[in-house]
């Protein structure tokens, strides 16, 4: 998780505002998934931040 919240901070993927009055902030959440190589053996790990609904 730490590689990727970096990697969306080099690249300015977002910028801190103010919330408008009477608005609501949409959630995210982390999804990870595990990347096997052809023998079944774990190759590597993925973590990404989404959006919720």
């Amino acid at each position: 998780m730490d590689k990727e919240l970096e990697a969306l901070d080099k690249n300015h993927t977002w910028d801190l505002t103010m919330l408008p009055e009477g608005k609501h902030a949409i959630g995210c959440r982390w999804v990870f998934k595990i990347m096997l190589k052809q023998d079944d053996s774990n190759d590597r790990y993925k973590a990404r931040l989404v959006a919720k609904g």
